[in-house]
């Protein structure tokens, strides 16, 4: 019988016990919940103020990126009058893909609608300079060349470097 008293009194110290944990959790959850997320926030802030400055230059040079791609700007760059259209062909591959790998890293920074748009551009200037060589005879020269692509680009309807630069802009206004 001692015995069974003793049983009974370790089961009620500890239900008792159980419950008092219990009830102290369920008072301190709150604020230990609380704490987290402000600390949680802190941390956002913090890799925020580090990260939007990479994120805004990131931006800047995707735009760059674009605006040198743009056959209007690429092609007074590479301008040369004694080119030939398979030599002036060549060297706009060679600077799409050179300016393409150079900003390549940027989308880690950028969000995936605007590498979408980058990718996009740059195929779109290489299928068009690839049209462009296609249809002119192999005697053609660079300005030959030069005059083909940008007639291309000023008979279509929406320039699509206009377009994405301003799908862009839109969407680092929305970041702010």
């Amino acid at each position: 019988m001692v015995a069974y008293t003793y049983l009974l009194d370790i089961v009620k110290y500890t239900v008792a016990g159980l419950g008092v944990v219990w009830i102290a959790f369920y008072l301190l959850k709150p604020y230990l919940d609380r704490s987290e997320n402000i600390q949680l926030i802190e941390l956002k802030k913090t890799i925020s103020s580090q990260t939007l400055p990479l994120k805004l230059q990131a931006y800047e040079r995707v735009v760059l990126f674009i605006e040198r791609i743009n056959p209007a700007n690429l092609l007074v760059r590479l301008n040369n009058p004694d080119y030939s259209a398979a030599e002036l062909y060549m060297l706009i591959v060679a600077e799409l893909r050179n300016e393409y790998q150079h900003n390549v890293t940027q989308q880690i920074y950028v969000s995936a609608n605007t590498w979408t748009i980058v990718k996009r551009l740059k195929d779109e200037t290489l299928g068009i300079v690839n049209s462009a060589i296609k249809n002119l005879p192999e005697t053609a020269t660079g300005l030959e060349l030069s005059k083909t692509i940008l007639t291309h680009i000023s008979q279509s309807d929406n320039n699509p470097y206009d377009i994405g630069l301003s799908l862009i802009r839109k969407e680092l206004e929305e970041l702010f």
